[in-house]
């Protein structure tokens, strides 16, 4: 009888030790892969918004869109649609967005990376015509608080939109005048985020300060942080000087 020869046991055994091995080795890089097709998704989408800020100014004689969303002031950038809105819901309010009629689709306005059920996950800074510092008793110099694009100097420099990971019903918040940051710092592809810029170029910015990292992966807000780059290359980028 003719005798059919197949894989002993330690055999099976070592070819699932080198397989998983092979797995271990493969996933990491397929994570950072996938990580990164995300990172250039949403690179695109805030291009695609920064165009729509762009084309707002040159249909309203040079006035930026109020960069608070939700239902604060007139004319906000995007209304925000209830979380776990339908999409007939969320469609209806982001009609009513200043910016939706420049780039008509709900995914533009959502990082690929955002949480399930949210509608958006990008802000505009305070500087670029949102919460109004000087209403607070801040004194901002010409230049920093923003309202019409001619007033932008170095726009390649100035920061407008921003990953915030999970959308606050406000423009994003940093401070001017001190070395601190005030809403949480958003920890996005990779430990770092996502910004656009008055020049419509977009780009990835990595924390470097372990310092950042920490409270960006405890959700904290409000933290003093001296001699922090990041924070001074956020703020830089927010106001343009640091006011300190």
């Amino acid at each position: 009888m003719k005798r059919h020869n197949g894989f002993t046991l330690i055999e099976l055994l070592v070819v699932i030790a080198i397989i998983a091995l092979l797995m271990a080795i493969l996933m990491p890089a397929l994570q950072r892969a996938r990580e990164q097709g995300k990172r250039a998704s949403c690179l695109s989408n805030l291009r695609q918004l920064q165009f729509a800020w762009q084309m707002y100014a040159d249909d309203s004689d040079d006035k930026i869109v109020n960069a608070r969303p939700g239902n604060i002031g007139k004319n906000p950038w995007m209304i925000i649609p209830s979380n776990y809105a339908s999409s007939t819901e969320a469609q209806a309010a982001f009609e009513k967005s200043a910016l939706y009629v420049y780039c008509p689709s709900p995914k533009i306005f959502k990082c690929p990376t955002g949480i399930r059920g949210e509608w958006a996950t990008y802000a505009i800074v305070d500087a670029m015509n949102g919460f109004d510092w000087v209403r607070e008793g801040v004194t901002l110099p010409k230049g920093v608080y923003i309202k019409e694009r001619s007033e932008i100097r170095h726009p390649s420099r100035r920061i407008v939109f921003i990953d915030e990971g999970r959308l606050s019903p406000d423009s994003w918040t940093v401070y001017y005048d001190q070395e601190r940051w005030w809403d949480p710092v958003p920890a996005r592809h990779g430990m770092g985020t996502t910004f656009s810029f008055a020049d419509v170029h977009a780009e990835y910015r990595k924390w470097t300060d372990p310092r950042t990292i920490e409270i960006a992966q405890k959700g904290l807000s409000g933290v003093e942080h001296p001699d922090n780059e990041d924070l001074r290359w956020v703020q830089r980028g927010v106001w343009g000087r640091l006011g300190y």
